[in-house]
């Protein structure tokens, strides 16, 4: 199984709109009903995986290993918000992406998030 190299440039798109299960309060991350940090997080690293798909061997996937996120702007439960994921710079088997979310108003969050591509069983067999 070998390492399927893929390009910078890459870029995906997820959408999200906010209902009460994305809320600081729904996942204890606060007591505001707002957009919850993780749930940007958790945006953002699907827009990674989303611009991956098809990309990888066989038997190969990603897995997170950094984030670098400053989330900005609260937003309510109604609202939709965009992440975008862009692969900013591979170095062998670490891929690095920037990303964004925003809103109609402007950017909500930004940061890095740091992916390696790994053999899935092998990943698998580690796990604890």
């Amino acid at each position: 199984m070998g390492f399927v190299p893929v390009n910078t440039g890459l870029t995906a798109v997820v959408d999200l709109t906010v209902t009460k299960a994305d809320t600081a309060v729904a996942l204890r991350s606060g007591d505001v009903p707002v957009l919850a940090t993780p749930r940007v997080v958790g945006l953002c690293e699907e827009a990674t995986v989303v611009a991956l798909a098809g990309r990888l061997s066989p038997g190969e996937t990603t897995v997170g290993t950094r984030i670098e996120l400053t989330h900005l702007a609260p937003i309510k439960v109604g609202s939709t918000v965009r992440a975008v994921a862009t692969l900013e710079k591979t170095e062998g088997r670490r891929l690095v992406f920037s990303v964004t979310v925003t809103d109609p108003a402007g950017l909500v969050a930004a940061g890095k998030i740091t992916r390696v591509v790994v053999p899935t069983d092998q990943f698998l067999d580690k796990a604890r």
